[in-house]
């Protein structure tokens, strides 16, 4: 196909709008057949409350499957699910005593709802609740305020009897009552999930249950101090345990079979093997039995294995992430979230995302990195669109839009990586957003900004996300001798990583290259990344904190702290200025060449700080530009959000998948679209309800 008939698809089959969220209830531009009997328009938005926005995805393409691949994702999804009880628990110590008191409450709610308006600020903290897997915001990481009254509250558990409370063994009613309304409305009790304030223990003033409450930081430097290093090949030391102290020596508690957490990890092994069984080739298969054997042994080194054979398994359409992933939630960096994405490849859509990872080396041969920096071998960058079919964990109901796995720096030098982009949940975000009324016009200085978002915006999106993903967490290298980054950079190691790979992809989306691959039309799309990459990390993602707030979460610190450092070390050129109009503030790009010099500059040097390990200028870059917030700034972008009524994050409603049994047989997976967030996590208690 000809570079351009290439392109033309491409925007065809990806036209997405601005990242813009609306209050109104949005429908697809065309309709699904669900049953093969009746067409309906697909409903995108569910509900609205507080912060967040509740959305329903399509699984396109699920039908025409073959029915093999059908049974195979039921199983996965399966046991995606029989493990979003550790996710709870890893937030915060109580947070299981707290979800299934509240699922007692809801299921009640008809005897309690005499004060409607005190029961309605309850359900809207218990959604929240429910769309956080804890009682911290899933972003900023700190602990909700109730809006509803501590003795309503009281009165409500009061009601109950005891055996519909989750207490704890030797308990009473009253200890629990005291315990959990404590834990709510202290606000002394557990402020932050993840607290990575400098000077802190952050530690000990983290909520996160990774650590016992009596551990410190210093202890767990100490711990990891002392384990053995395996010099080509480390593991992923404490990637699934937790650390507490028995007779005053720290312990590590193993998140497997016959560990912590072991009844739901069983019921994930049961239906991972059930999947390994019908796995579509002997691949796929041994990724999944290696799997079960991570699960049932614990060791990292299993954990390693797994995840080689899963990065060469390249040839199966169907996928799953399954597994402690993410350590974003470790305030050091070394613990996972669980998490799962059960999936099957876009085999049309994956067609762009190939053509940036067959392209790996040159981007890396033509990066502004210094030369000893760079890969002199990229290997095995596997990229491609997926559908999603269900998330769960740290996944969901908030989920990535693009996943690069594995973390473990040296399978990925050795074995490779998989990027993929979430094509589903890409297009169910962007026609949610596509009535009400929009930030692009609120913000946007000029008409031209407008048209050139509007025109070429929905490429650039996807780009960023391809390049950020396939080429950006692939790129550089470590100097032999230096540690990996959550022992060299620490607490600044994820802000670092995320601002290198955006870096990594605003270079490469303001050139020619993209064009000549027939990716994009021209460097508008370019320019429109830039637009939106500078408003975004200056203005717009400000709506996402509280007036006083500090910047917390790694990826919102990563966003400022490139667009405010190009912002400062472009003054004097004036790169990017600062304009002010009836009132407002705007951010307008003058020079983009330039800023993409600049770009380059920035990602030289924080890749330098990650192969050298050098913790004070990483430091110092995160703390200069990527934690503090001009307060007036941030005032006037609340105030300019109020006005558009859009909430500022956005989370999904999972379809539900049922076997069609004849005798002990699945003949058939049905595919459901459920449209009630409640009756969805009141179903998941239910049934997926594992961990006491």
């Amino acid at each position: 196909m000809k570079k351009n008939q290439l392109f033309a698809a491409l925007a065809v089959l990806f036209f997405l709008t601005a990242c813009d969220t609306s209050t109104k209830e949005q429908t697809a531009s065309k309709t699904i057949d669900t049953d093969s009997t009746q067409n309906y328009e697909f409903k995108y938005s569910a509900e609205q409350f507080a912060d967040l926005k509740i959305i329903r995805y399509q699984v396109p393409g699920f039908e025409e499957l073959p029915l093999e691949q059908k049974v195979l994702l039921y199983y996965l999804y399966e046991a995606a699910l029989s493990g979003r009880d550790i996710m709870y628990d890893q937030n915060y110590q109580h947070n299981l005593q707290l979800r299934k008191t509240f699922e007692a409450i809801v299921k009640r709610e008809n005897d309690f709802n005499e004060n409607s308006e005190a029961f309605d600020k309850l359900m809207v903290y218990i959604k929240r609740f429910w769309f956080s897997n804890g009682i911290h915001h899933h972003y900023s990481n700190n602990k909700f305020e109730p809006e509803f009254d501590r003795a309503y509250f009281e009165g409500i558990l009061e009601k109950m009897d005891e055996k519909e409370l989750p207490l704890a063994e030797n308990e009473s009613k009253a200890q629990f009552i005291e315990k959990i309304t404590e834990v709510i409305f202290n606000p002394e009790i557990a402020p932050k999930k993840v607290n990575l304030d400098d000077g802190a223990d952050i530690v000990k003033t983290s909520a996160i249950n990774f650590y016992g409450e009596d551990v410190t930081q210093a202890e767990v430097e100490a711990y990891y101090a002392t384990m053995d290093k395996v010099e080509e090949q480390q593991p992923e030391y404490g990637l699934n345990t937790k650390l507490v102290k028995e007779n005053g020596k720290i312990v590590a508690k193993t998140w497997k079979v016959g560990g912590m957490y072991s009844p739901a990890i069983l019921e994930m092994v049961k239906w991972l093997e059930k999947a390994a069984l019908v796995a579509e080739n002997p691949e796929q298969k041994l990724a999944l039995d290696r799997l079960v054997t991570y699960y049932r042994s614990g060791d990292v080194s299993d954990w390693d294995q797994y995840n080689i054979a899963w990065v060469n398994d390249t040839n199966s359409r169907t996928d799953v992430v399954n597994g402690f992933i993410e350590v974003y939630n470790d305030p050091l960096g070394y613990k996972g979230s669980f998490e799962s994405v059960v999936s099957f490849k876009d085999m049309e859509a994956t067609k762009r995302i190939e053509a940036v990872g067959k392209e790996a080396q040159w981007f890396e041969d033509n990066s502004p990195l210094m030369e000893e920096h760079k890969k002199k071998n990229v290997k095995g960058i596997t990229g491609k669109v997926i559908t999603v079919v269900v998330e769960s964990g740290d996944a969901s109901p908030s989920t990535p839009i693009g996943i690069n796995l594995p973390n473990n720096n040296w399978i990925r030098e050795v074995h490779g990586s998989k990027s993929v982009s979430l094509g589903n949940i890409v297009h169910a975000y962007e026609q949610s957003a596509k009535e009400g009324k929009s930030s692009l016009k609120e913000f946007a200085y000029s008409q031209e900004e407008i048209d050139r978002s509007r025109n070429y915006g929905d490429v650039a999106d996807l780009l960023h996300t391809d390049l950020h993903e396939v080429i950006g967490h692939a790129s550089g290298v470590i100097n032999e001798g230096i540690g990996t980054p959550k022992e060299t950079l620490k607490n600044y190691a994820s802000t670092l990583e995320e601002a290198r790979a955006d870096l990594v992809a605003l270079y490469y989306l303001y050139d020619e290259k993209l064009i000549e691959m027939g990716l994009m039309e021209s460097l508008e799309s370019g320019k429109s990344a830039y637009d939106d990459y500078i408003k975004n990390g200056l203005m717009l993602q400000l709506r996402r904190l509280e007036l006083g707030d500090q910047i917390e979460e790694a990826h919102m610190r990563n966003r400022q702290l490139i667009a405010k450092w190009a912002y400062e070390k472009g003054k004097e050129a004036n790169v990017i200025e600062k304009k002010m109009r009836d009132g407002k503030t705007y951010f307008v790009i003058n020079d983009y060449d330039q800023l993409r010099v600049l770009f380059g500059q920035l990602l030289r040097e924080i890749q330098r700080i990650k192969s050298e390990g050098d913790f004070e200028s990483g430091k110092s870059l995160v703390e200069t530009y990527g934690v503090k917030v001009d307060p007036e700034l941030h005032a006037e972008v609340l105030k300019r959000f109020e006005a558009l009524g859009s909430a500022p994050y956005g989370g999904f409603i999972n379809p539900k998948l049922t076997p069609v049994l004849e005798g002990d047989s699945i003949i058939d997976v049905k595919i459901e679209y459920p449209d009630d967030f409640k009756t969805q996590m009141l179903f998941y208690g239910d049934k997926y309800s594992f961990l006491k």
